[in-house]
């Protein structure tokens, strides 16, 4: 019987913890954890996008000024950030649909995660390369 003070039989893998983590540092961590950060960007944006739009309740000129401050190069990288964390929440959110529901999901999570960071790379450039030549030539 092993226990945790055995050392491994002869010729056993052991996997181990990338320094300065208490996680395995796998794909299933990193998405989960790529997925809340998302979900909380998106939440924030939500929430400042709202009261953005309130403002038209109080004077359009109002709504008219506000709006105005958002034309400028650092808000249209913030857009930029803000579609690639919608766009990577969609896709991981049908992963996880997909590692739920489907019985072999488990099985491939894995390489589900890689087909969606594929996909993610897959959609953002076209429009990074579209939407940052917009920002910076206007």
């Amino acid at each position: 019987m092993a226990t945790s003070l055995t050392p491994p039989p002869q010729g056993a893998k052991t996997r181990i913890k990338p320094p300065g983590t208490l996680y395995r540092g796998r794909e299933g961590m990193w998405s989960w954890v790529m997925h809340r950060i998302s979900g909380v960007l998106i939440f924030f944006f939500l929430f400042v996008h709202v009261l953005d739009t309130a403002t038209v309740r109080i004077s359009p000129e109002v709504y008219d000024g506000v709006i105005a401050q958002y034309k400028n190069p650092v808000m249209g990288l913030g857009e930029s950030g803000l579609v690639g964390a919608v766009v990577f929440h969609a896709l991981n959110g049908v992963r996880i649909i997909l590692v739920d529901f489907w019985g072999k999901g488990t099985r491939h999570q894995r390489a589900m995660f890689w087909t969606v960071v594929g996909l993610w790379v897959a959609i953002m450039v076209p429009f990074l390369v579209r939407h940052l030549t917009i920002v910076f030539t206007h």
